[in-house]
């Protein structure tokens, strides 16, 4: 009887034998074969037939997966019935070599053990596999080097993923809430705050996996408003938290523009004035800037110019920062800058929705909030009260339906003329040019809200909280009443 238990092409001249341990092998499932419930912690602990290098093995296991979605018992005997049902008992050296498995095996005690090889040793033949296919792509010509070096990490960082197990019990989910909910009360970390007290006050705290839109139209302050949120997480400004490390992709600004911003809205200096040369080494604005330089140089911020993003490309890079400096909060400027070269052709619709997956898909992988800013269409500018909707989002609705939270902003200043038919409210929005409101418009965890109320000194491009919004009811609309001239301190 020819041995079954090694593959032909083993013995090949000069072939090397991928990593596998055919004790190992046999010690699961010779121990399945004693006590057919462990064959349900083998599939918690993610193993499957493809588990198994040697194909006896991998046959035996398909038969016992079979055996199990049919609720029939797996012992030796049913699964040797079951195998010369299947016409394969004879593939694997027939029934004596069940027997000589379980004989191999003499107790079950050790069966993890044995799982825990077998899982080892095909991690490291899918390693193999893994660097095989890169190095075969990599003399494909036609390959553009920096997108195939982001598929391969997707691939490598996809063994990492595969460890995981399937989910646990639902009575392990139940009590690991319930000490989620404990460690809240007790420590008061509610999760990732934004460091403006109204926004905080509506949106809550925001869970790692969440991805947040702020959508505006052009010349509205959402970079401004992204990178003040930035701002404060990193300095831990206003959110009762430590300071957090905080990554930022700017497709639009760049590093230097982005950095001139922040110095000039940390100082109130006016970046117009910095730019054209209005601010002299012996003015106060000077010391000022020098002073916003100590202060922001010890925040720990990520910047990544780099235009014309992939967005594979940029979860890579979104992945090695997360990784190497444990950022707690992602910001990306802005969605419709970004590219997915596999749904290109497919028109921007398709291609937008396939970018807005794969950012949903990069803040439940990394456990991070991801905050993305996006256009809107020029829809508001047609209405009269020029506020903007979700439908308005620009290029697709799947950005909609993958938020957990959008955040709508507007300025009633650079809103066109109204008509007559406005309320005094309105009227008055309209003539502030420090206001600056911003919409709950979707929120999967809680309220929404129609009128969050701030100040914003486009000066500086600084938004403060407004201060007359304190103490105003938790209800939407908060913040419709008079309003003062001054920002909140």
């Amino acid at each position: 009887m020819p041995d079954q238990s090694v593959p032909s092409q083993a013995g090949s001249k000069g072939a090397r034998l991928p990593p596998y341990s055919d004790e190992a092998e046999k010690g699961v499932l010779g121990s399945i074969l004693q006590d057919g419930g462990i064959f349900d912690f083998c599939r918690e602990k993610g193993l499957s037939s493809e588990s198994f290098y040697v194909p006896a093995h991998r046959i035996v296991f398909e038969i016992m997966s079979d055996m199990s979605g049919k609720g029939l018992p797996i012992e030796i005997l049913s699964v040797s019935d079951q195998l010369r049902t299947a016409g394969k008992i004879e593939n694997i050296g027939g029934e004596v070599y069940l027997h000589r498995m379980v004989d191999s095996t003499p107790t079950t005690a050790h069966a993890e053990y044995y799982i825990d090889i077998v899982i080892q040793k095909h991690v490291l033949r899918r390693i193999i596999e893994t660097a095989r296919d890169a190095e075969n792509q990599c003399y494909d010509a036609d390959q553009d080097a920096f997108g195939l070096l982001a598929g391969i990490e997707q691939h490598f960082f996809a063994l990492t993923d595969s460890r995981r197990s399937s989910a646990p019990p639902w009575r392990d989910m139940v009590k690991d809430v319930v000490r989620q909910i404990e460690h809240i009360n007790e420590s008061g970390d509610t999760g990732l705050k934004t460091g403006f007290r109204d926004i905080d006050r509506h949106m809550g705290a925001i869970r790692p996996g969440a991805m947040i839109i702020l959508a505006a139209r052009p010349s509205m302050g959402k970079t401004s408003l992204a990178m003040n949120i930035v701002d404060k997480v990193a300095r831990g400004h206003g959110t009762n938290a430590p300071p957090s490390a905080v990554g930022v992709f700017s497709l639009e600004m760049s590093c230097d523009d982005l950095v001139m911003r922040m110095l000039c809205t940390e100082a109130s200096v006016s970046m117009k004035k910095a730019r054209e040369g209005y601010v002299g080494t012996n003015s106060d604005a000077h010391r000022r800037l020098i002073e916003a330089a100590s202060v922001l140089s010890k925040a720990s911020i990520f910047l990544d110019d780099s235009a014309g993003l992939d967005v594979t490309e940029l979860r890579a890079r979104a992945r090695r920062m997360r990784q190497k400096h444990d950022v707690k909060l992602i910001v990306v400027d802005y969605l419709q800058l970004l590219h997915h070269k596999d749904t290109a052709r497919q028109g921007r619709q398709q291609e937008t929705a396939s970018i807005s997956g794969v950012l949903k898909a990069m803040a439940k992988e990394l456990s991070v909030p991801v905050l993305v800013l996006s256009q809107l269409s020029r829809a508001p500018d047609a209405r009269e009260e020029g506020r903007p909707r979700l439908s308005d989002l620009r290029d697709s609705g799947s950005i909609e339906q993958d938020a957990d939270m959008v955040l709508l902003l507007r300025r009633p200043c650079r809103l066109r003329a109204g008509s007559e038919k406005m309320s005094e409210q309105e009227k008055r929005d309209r003539e502030d040019s420090r206001l600056a409101i911003v919409e709950l418009a979707k929120n999967r965890n809680g309220p929404t809200c129609e009128a969050i109320r701030l100040n914003f000194e486009e000066e500086f491009t600084r938004f403060d909280d407004r201060a007359d919004n304190f103490g105003a009811d938790e209800g939407p609309g908060v913040g419709s009443g008079d309003m003062e001239e001054g920002p909140s301190q």
